[in-house]
């Protein structure tokens, strides 16, 4: 194809049309329920596993979760990145060398899935060997992630297929992947756990068979030339793969981070409560995921446009962009946490009966930790914002002092001082004081990019 053919096949897509909240919500509205429909069966494994398990393998799920993260944090990487570079690309017209570079980053992370499995499985035996778990949960924890590993990488596929379908206009097909990869997750966990008594294990495959789902659908999709990104012969550029690394580094720093707190949360409940502490917490989680899933999809849809109108040199669409972006953050933040505050004890009884001593730990927690939804938003925005325009850096800053300088602090602090309530202050100190550094560096580089 021509480059003219190009330039004018690219002016019939959607990032040419004006910017307005109807045109947003188009690009971000899929991604939210995209999002929402991922944690939320997400949460029905929980349900699951909880209600005809038992606490404990809830717990089992929890204290995997870290490794799990780690596993997937150098696909977010190059995910979140490479899209930014990608698109940055297509906005100057370099239709073909995005492409290129489309499939050899993808072909990277089918690498990577396969390092990560094989390590994982070597590993196994020795990671949860130090927490001084029964051996009750100690069993739980080896048979689901052994499990899971099985499914590496159609996992760290989907990943890059979410994101890359919504780059390339088809934010409702990937909406659709994951919706009936949820739904197939949700009927596997019923055959394998109630009906097969596979137990964990059913649990796992499940989730991994639910996440396939994308993995499977992208390779069809992307498979053909008609599309605006698609596969074709890869070009090695080492200065793209160190662009989406750098470009995304803050995500893989969110994946990697994420998965300390975890693991830190995890240590100190069983230091304090036990393991109701750990089952506590994991209740809590899904309730902090599902909400903050709002915010994370809304920044994957709009981050396309935003690296769109970067590489565009078009400082107007931006800077309206994201001034519309802020208003609907704060109005997503002031709705969730009022939801969250009122249906506490209604949430954690889908998982546990009132008699159970998890869960008071679980309703206290999660009204205690539901303020932090006043700020994680804007939080996971200005992440995902400097990333869009190709900052990788700030991007970092940002996720690195988020989720690990500023969560270590308050979890070493608050417990010493407050006990268990010192626990569930921690997460909304921590945004408190993320927000703080993200209102700083906001300003700092409007000038840079006349946002």
């Amino acid at each position: 194809m021509s480059q003219s053919q190009n330039n004018s096949a690219s002016k019939q897509t959607a990032y040419h049309k004006p910017v307005t909240l109807k045109n947003i919500l188009k690009f971000a509205v899929p991604t939210i329920i995209m999002t929402l429909f991922m944690s939320f069966y997400t949460m029905v494994d929980g349900l699951f596993v909880s209600n005809l398990i038992g606490t404990h393998a809830l717990s089992a799920i929890n204290l995997t979760a870290p490794f799990i993260q780690f596993v997937t944090a150098i696909s977010t990487m190059l995910a979140t990145g490479g899209s930014a570079v990608i698109m940055k690309k297509m906005g100057e017209q370099k239709i073909n060398e995005a492409n290129e570079d489309f499939t050899f980053l993808i072909l990277i992370n089918v690498a990577v899935g396969l390092i990560m499995n094989i390590l994982g499985y070597l590993a196994i035996e020795n990671i949860f060997e130090n927490m001084n778990l029964s051996p009750c949960v100690y069993n739980y924890c080896v048979r689901y992630l052994s499990r899971y590993l099985l499914f590496t990488v159609p996992i760290l596929l989907m990943n890059n297929f979410t994101l890359y379908m919504i780059a390339s206009e088809k934010a409702a097909l990937s909406l659709i992947c994951s919706v009936t990869g949820g739904i197939l997750n949700m009927l596997l966990d019923y055959i394998f756990i109630a009906i097969l008594h596979m137990g964990i294990d059913g649990a796992a495959i499940a989730t991994g068979l639910g996440y396939s789902v994308t993995a499977v659908v992208g390779l069809f999709v992307f498979s053909r030339r008609k599309n605006l990104l698609h596969f074709t012969k890869p070009v090695f550029r080492l200065r793209v793969l160190a662009d989406a690394t750098a470009n995304g580094c803050s995500e893989m720093a969110t994946a990697l981070v994420t998965g300390i707190i975890t693991l830190l949360f995890n240590w100190t409940m069983l230091r304090y409560v036990g393991e109701n502490g750990v089952a506590a917490i994991t209740i809590i989680m899904y309730v902090l995921m599902f909400a903050s899933s709002f915010y994370t999809g809304y920044s994957y849809g709009v981050a396309p446009m935003i690296s769109y109108y970067y590489g565009e040199k078009n400082q107007k669409k931006l800077r309206k962009l994201i001034t519309i972006s802020l208003k609907v953050i704060a109005a997503i933040s002031l709705v969730s946490v009022i939801l969250s505050f009122s249906a506490t004890r209604a949430f954690v009884s889908i998982f546990v009966r009132s008699d159970n001593p998890v869960y008071e730990l679980a309703v206290t927690g999660n009204r205690i930790c539901s303020l932090a939804l006043l700020f994680i938003g804007f939080n996971i925005f200005a992440s995902g914002m400097f990333t869009a325009l190709s900052n990788g850096i700030i991007s970092a800053v940002l996720a690195f002092s988020r989720s690990f300088v500023f969560m270590l602090i308050t979890m070493l602090v608050l417990p010493a001082l407050l006990g268990i309530h010192g626990i569930w202050l921690a997460t909304p100190v921590a945004e408190l004081m993320s927000l703080g550094l993200s209102a700083v560096l906001f300003i700092k580089y409007r000038k840079r990019y006349f946002y």
